[in-house]
C-alpha cells in the first residue's frame, strides 16, 4: 500500500488509470468574525499535497535549474506519538524548508518512521499477553515477526498523521521506513563494507544488559538515578524493593596466611561470585610482598584468585586501597583483566539469574542472591563493614529494570578512527555545528569514543548478516565468541561461498546459521542520510541530486548517538560528510523550566494545545496512565493548579509560532501555555486586520506597476519601509537558524506597526474618498503589505497565511498558492531609517498624550488640543505635515506644533530636550479636584510599592523565588514608579 493511498493525500485508481484529484478548498464564503482555528486548519494540507507543492524534482537540481537544499527529519519511533520535542523540530524544518522552497531552491524535506527494535518489541509483547496470554516465544520468531508487522501496519503511520495535522511540508513520495525493503538491502551492504575494512568486528565485551528485556541496550537508553542516601528501588520481577546506596566490606583471606587478609568493599556483592583478583596500587606500603600472592573465594574453592598490582585501577587513597576484580561484570575491571591477562567468568544467564559459575547461589535471581551471599560471608565471620555510599545507578529506560554490565559477545564497530576523523571535519569548518558551545562538547564525545556494540538480543529489527559455520572435522561445535567461526555476507549463498573458501571444504559439509540477533537501532538510523535517498544505487537520481543534505536540524541529547554516527558512517561509506551543517535546539521544558516526565505528571500533550483539552479529559489522561498512585495524585494535582479552565483551543500555527519565538540560541524553552494562548490571539488578530483591510480593497484591485510613483503619504512610506526591513530581520534570522528574531519582529510588524498604527491612520484617508490619489496610494500599501507580511509569516503559520492569501484580490498576481510565492527580499527603494526615526517621535507623543488623558481621567467625548513646543526646525514641519496622523492616533484634537510656548490651562510633559507636549485641559478638568484625587491615588501606590519592596528583599529572594515570580515583581515595581512620577508631574502642572 504507498504512503500516498494510506494517508488519503489522493486517491489513485491504478486500473482505471484514473486521479481524482483534491479540489481546493472553498472560499466564497464571507469571513466569519473571529480566527477559528480548525475552520482554518481544514481542507488545506491534502489539497498542498495533491498539488505537489511540497514534491522535489530532482532533475531540476540536475538541469541546474535550481539549487538543492534537503533536510532529514528526524525519524520518529513507529509507536511514538506527538510530544513536544517534535513540535519544536517540525516547528523549525517546516519553517526552514517552506523559506527555501519560496526563495527558489528545489527543497526536499525527506519524511520517514524508525521500527525502534525494542520499544516496539516490547509494546508488541505486552499487547500480546494482555490480549492473548502468550508470549512472543510461544509463537516463534516468524509467527511474532507477523504479529509486529500487523501492528506497525494497523498503528505505526499515527504519528505521520499527527505531523500531518501540524502542517509539515513533507515529501510523502519519498517516505521510508527504517525496516523496508530499500533500507534492509542498504543496512546489509552497509554491514558487509565495514565488516570488510575490518572496521566490524566480534569480541567479548562488556555491554549494558537489560535481564528483563534479555538484551543489551545502547547508552541513550539507559537513564541514571542518583542515589544519595541508602533506599529501596522497584525493580522488576521482585516483590519488594533492592536495596542501594550501601557499600559491604569483607574480607579474602590470604591462601598460605589464613591469619592475614585483604578488605575490599562493593554495592553490588552478588559479583563476588565472579572474583577472579583483587587490585593493589604497586606503591602502597600496606601490600608490600602480598602482590602474586593466592586468595581463597569462599565460595568457589577451586577459583585461583590472586593478588595484582594495578596503579590504572587503584586509587591507595580510597578505603582500603584494594579492589575486587570482577571483568566479566564491571568495565573497569574489564580493561584491569585485559592488561593482566585475567579470566573473564559470567556469573548471570540473560534473565539474571545466577549460573553456574555462582557455585551454591545457582539459579537464584542475582538481588536475591546478593542477601544469601551477604547472610553466607556473615557466617563465616568475612564481613567487616556497611557503609552509606552516594552513588548513581544505571535504570533501562524500557523496562524500568537496573542495568547489569556483563560480558557477551556481540558485533562491534571500531570508532576511534571514524571519530578522529568527525574531529578532524569540524575543526576544518567542513561541518559547521551551531550554536558553537556544542562544539566543545562534540570534541569531548569523539575524543573519548568507545568501540560501539551494534548487536541486539531482539527479534524486531535489521538481523545480522553473519553466519556461524559449523565444518565437519574442523569445527565440530562452533564458539559464537570466537571469529573465526563466523562469515559475514549478503545472502546465504553468498555466505556459504565464503565458508568454503574459508575452511577449504566442499558446502555438503558446512552448516551456517544466522545469526538470531539484531543490529542496534542507531546502525540504521545513522545511515539514513544515505539510504534515504538510494545509497547504495549511486545511480539514484535522487542522491546524485541531493546528497548531501544541507542541514541535519535536531536535539542536543542525541549528537553523539545520532549526529555524530551519521556523520562517521557517511565518511566511511561515501568518504563524503552527510551534511555540511547541524543545527541542535535545546530541550522543551515546562513553565517552571522543570524537565517533562511522565513521573512529574508535567508532560504537555501538543495535541491538546492544538485543539485544546477540558480539565475533565486532563485528569482523566493521568488516572489512565501506568505511574504509580503517587505520582498519578501528583500529575492531577498539577493539573488543577495549571489550567484550572482546562487547555483552551490554541492551533497549530499558535503552538508553531509560540516555540519560533522562544528560539534564542543556547537557551532551553520554558513552553508556557498562557503565551501560546496569547499568540492565538495575534491569530485573531491578523483576521481581524486582514479582513478590515479587504473591506478597503476593490475586489477588482490591481497593484500599480511602481508604487513609488504613487502619492504616497509619510504613513505609507514608513509602513512599507518597515515591510522591506522586516524582509532582510526575516531572511537573516531563517539563513542564521535566529528563529525568535524573525517571528519576533513579524509579530512587531503586524501589531504594532500594522494594526496599531498604519491601519488606524488610514482609515480616514480611505474613508474621506476627497482625495483620490492618496485613497489609491493608501490601497496599493495596504495591499502590498498585507501580500508581503502574509508571504513572510507563512514558514512559521502555514494554516492562517494561505487561508487569508487566498483571500486577497488578484488571483494572477498572487498565484495558486502561498507555499510557493517567492518570498519577499529587503528593497532598498522603499528604505529609509528616517521613516522609522520620525515616526518614533511622533509615537513618542502620540503615547505621552495617552498617558497624560488617562492620568487625568479625561472622558473619551473630550478631544483636548494639543500644543507641541518644538525648538528643533528639523522636526517641526515635520510635525505639522503629520499633525492628523498624531490627533489619530493619540485620539484629541487640534494638534498643532510651535517655536513658541502654549499658553496657561495646559499640562505639560517633555518629551525630548527640545520637545514639550502641552494639552490644554483648561475647561475640561477642575484642577483642585483632581489634585485632590491624584494624591490619594499616589498614596494608594506608594503603599503598594512599599508591599512590592518588601516582597523583593526577603532572604534567599533570588535562590528561592521562581524566576517568572521575580520577572513579575520587577515588572511591578517598575511600572508603579513610573505611575507615581507621571502622577506626580500632573499634580505639579495642575497646581
Amino acid at each position: 500500500v504507498s504512503t500516498q493511498s494510506t494517508w488519503g493525500f489522493f486517491i489513485r485508481m491504478e486500473a482505471k488509470k484514473i486521479v481524482t484529484h483534491i479540489p481546493k478548498k472553498d472560499m466564497s464564503a464571507p469571513m466569519e468574525n473571529a480566527y477559528d482555528p480548525k475552520k482554518v486548519e481544514s481542507g488545506w494540507y491534502d489539497w498542498w499535497v495533491d498539488q505537489g507543492f511540497f514534491h522535489a524534482d530532482s532533475e531540476a537540481v540536475l538541469s541546474k535549474k535550481k539549487k538543492p537544499y534537503s533536510i532529514l527529519i528526524p525519524p520518529p519511533n513507529v509507536t511514538g506519538s506527538l510530544h513536544a520535542g517534535h513540535a519544536l523540530f517540525i516547528a523549525i524544518q517546516d519553517c526552514i524548508i517552506r523559506h527555501k522552497k519560496m526563495s527558489g531552491y528545489e527543497a526536499l524535506w525527506i519524511p520517514g518512521t524508525d521500527h525502534a527494535g525494542i520499544a516496539t518489541q516490547t509494546v508488541v509483547e505486552k499487547t500480546l499477553m494482555k490480549t492473548e496470554h502468550l508470549t512472543r516465544h510461544d509463537l516463534g520468531r516468524d509467527k511474532f515477526l507477523e504479529k509486529v508487522w500487523q501492528w506497525k501496519e494497523n498503528y505505526g503511520g499515527r504519528i505521520l498523521g499527527q505531523f500531518k495535522s501540524m502542517g509539515c511540508a513533507l515529501d510523502w513520495d519519498r517516505c521510508f521506513f527504517t525496516m523496508d525493503e530499500p533500507r534492509i538491502k542498504a543496512v546489509t551492504e552497509a554491514f558487509c563494507k565495514m565488516a570488510e575494512k575490518g572496521i566490524i568486528y566480534r569480541a567479548n565485551r562488556i555491554v549494558n544488559w537489560d535481564c528483563t528485556l534479555r538484551t543489551a541496550v545502547s547508552d541513550v537508553e539507559v537513564e541514571h538515578m542518583d542515589i544519595k542516601e541508602p533506599t529501596n528501588v522497584k525493580v522488576p520481577g521482585y516483590a519488594k524493593g533492592v536495596e542501594v546506596g550501601y557499600l559491604i566490606h569483607f574480607a579474602y583471606k590470604l591462601k598460605d596466611i589464613p591469619e592475614k587478609e585483604i578488605v575490599v568493599a562493593t554495592t553490588r556483592l552478588e559479583t563476588m561470585l565472579g572474583d577472579v583478583a583483587v587490585a593493589v596500587n604497586s606503591k602502597d606500603k600496606r601490600y608490600e610482598g602480598l602482590i602474586g600472592k593466592e586468595l581463597v573465594h569462599p565460595f568457589i574453592k577451586d577459583r585461583k584468585m590472586v593478588i595484582i598490582a594495578d596503579d590504572v585501577l587503584v586509587d591507595m587513597s580510597f578505603g582500603t586501597g584494594a579492589v575486587k576484580v570482577t571483568p566479566a561484570h564491571d568495565p573497569n575491571d574489564f580493561a584491569c583483566g585485559e592488561r593482566n591477562k585475567l579470566p573473564q567468568i559470567n556469573i548471570l544467564g540473560d534473565d539474571g539469574t545466577i549460573n553456574e559459575n555462582g557455585g551454591e547461589f545457582k539459579g537464584m535471581p542475582r538481588f536475591t542472591a546478593r542477601e544469601a551471599v551477604r547472610a553466607a560471608l556473615e557466617k563465616m565471620n568475612l564481613i567487616r563493614d556497611k557503609t552509606k555510599n552516594p552513588m548513581a545507578i544505571s535504570i533501562s529506560q524500557r523496562s524500568g529494570e537496573i542495568i547489569e554490565p556483563m560480558i557477551r559477545p556481540q558485533w562491534w564497530v571500531r570508532s576511534a578512527e571514524m571519530a578522529a576523523r568527525a574531529v578532524d571535519v569540524v575543526k576544518k569548518g567542513e561541518l559547521k555545528i551551531l550554536p558553537e558551545a556544542h562544539e566543545k562538547t562534540w570534541y569531548q564525545w569523539m575524543t573519548n569514543s568507545r568501540d560501539w556494540c551494534i548487536s541486539r538480543q531482539l527479534w524486531w529489527g535489521h538481523r545480522i548478516p553473519a553466519y556461524l559455520c559449523t565444518v565437519q572435522g574442523k569445527i565440530e561445535n562452533p564458539d559464537i565468541a570466537n571469529p573465526d567461526h563466523w562469515v559475514i555476507a549478503r545472502n546465504m549463498e553468498e555466505a556459504m561461498q565464503l565458508a568454503v573458501e574459508k575452511y577449504g571444504v566442499t558446502a555438503d559439509k558446512i552448516k551456517l546459521t544466522q545469526d538470531p540477533d539484531v543490529l542496534d537501532t542507531w546502525f540504521s538510523s545513522g545511515l539514513l542520510p544515505l539510504t534515504s535517498l538510494g545509497w547504495p544505487n549511486l545511480e539514484s537520481k535522487d542522491f546524485q541530486a541531493f546528497f548531501p543534505t544541507q542541514l541535519l536540524e535536531t536535539g542536543t541529547d542525541i549528537l553523539f548517538f545520532w549526529v555524530a554516527r551519521m556523520v562517521m558512517m557517511s565518511l566511511t561509506l561515501y568518504d563524503k560528510l552527510p551534511f555540511t551543517t547541524v543545527f541542535l535546539h535545546n530541550l522543551v521544558k515546562d513553565a517552571q523550566g522543570q524537565k517533562m516526565s511522565k513521573s512529574k505528571g508535567n508532560v504537555i500533550d501538543p495535541l491538546e494545545i492544538i485543539g485544546g483539552c477540558s480539565l475533565e479529559n486532563l485528569i482523566k489522561k493521568v488516572k489512565e496512565s501506568n505511574l504509580p498512585q503517587k505520582e498519578i495524585d501528583r500529575g492531577m494535582n498539577l493539573r488543577k493548579k495549571e489550567f484550572p479552565d482546562g487547555i483552551p483551543e490554541c492551533s497549530s500555527d499558535a503552538l508553531r509560532f509560540s516555540l519560533l519565538t522562544y528560539m534564542n540560541q543556547g537557551t532551553n524553552i520554558n513552553l508556557d501555555i498562557k503565551r501560546v494562548v496569547g499568540y492565538r490571539h495575534f491569530c485573531n488578530k491578523l483576521w481581524n486586520a486582514v479582513k478590515f483591510a479587504l473591506m478597503c480593497i476593490p475586489q477588482d484591485f490591481k497593484p500599480a506597476p511602481d508604487i513609488t510613483k504613487l502619492k504616497l503619504s509619510f504613513a505609507d512610506r514608513w509602513i512599507l519601509s518597515s515591510l522591506s526591513e522586516l524582509a532582510k530581520t526575516v531572511n537573516e534570522g531563517f539563513d542564521s537558524f535566529n528563529f525568535g528574531v524573525a517571528s519576533n519582529a513579524m509579530y512587531d510588524f503586524w501589531l504594532h506597526k500594522l494594526c496599531d498604527v498604519y491601519l488606524e491612520v488610514v482609515k480616514p484617508v480611505i474613508y474621506s474618498k476627497t482625495d483620490p490619489a492618496g485613497t489609491e496610494a493608501a490601497v496599493n500599501t495596504l495591499y502590498k503589505c498585507l501580500h508581503g507580511a502574509l508571504r513572510l509569516t507563512h514558514p512559521t503559520m502555514p494554516f492562517l497565511t494561505e487561508e487569508l492569501y487566498q483571500r486577497l484580490p488578484c488571483p494572477e498576481f498572487k498565484g495558486d498558492s502561498i507555499c510557493i510565492a517567492p518570498f519577499p527580499v529587503f528593497e532598498p527603494a522603499l528604505f529609509s531609517p528616517d521613516y522609522a526615526n520620525q515616526m518614533e517621535l511622533a509615537m513618542n507623543l502620540v503615547q505621552n498624550a495617552r498617558s497624560m488623558i488617562a492620568t487625568l481621567n479625561i472622558a473619551s467625548k473630550y478631544k483636548p488640543k494639543m500644543l507641541i513646543h518644538c525648538r528643533d526646525d528639523s522636526k517641526l514641519e515635520f510635525l505639522n505635515q503629520n499633525a492628523g496622523l498624531i490627533s489619530t492616533l493619540a485620539k484629541i484634537g487640534e494638534v498643532e506644533a510651535k517655536k513658541e510656548k502654549a499658553t496657561e490651562g495646559c499640562i505639560m510633559h517633555v518629551v525630548t530636550p527640545l520637545i514639550d507636549l502641552y494639552l490644554q485641559v483648561k475647561g475640561i478638568i477642575d484642577p483642585k479636584t483632581e489634585v485632590a484625587r491624584l494624591e490619594k491615588k499616589v498614596k494608594q501606590l506608594e503603599g503598594m510599592l512599599t508591599k512590592i519592596t518588601q516582597k523583593m528583599a526577603v532572604k534567599d529572594y533570588e535562590t528561592k523565588v521562581p524566576e517568572e515570580v521575580r520577572i513579575e515583581n520587577k515588572e511591578k515595581l517598575e511600572n508603579t514608579k513610573s505611575e507615581i512620577a507621571a502622577m506626580q508631574t500632573c499634580i505639579v502642572d495642575l497646581k
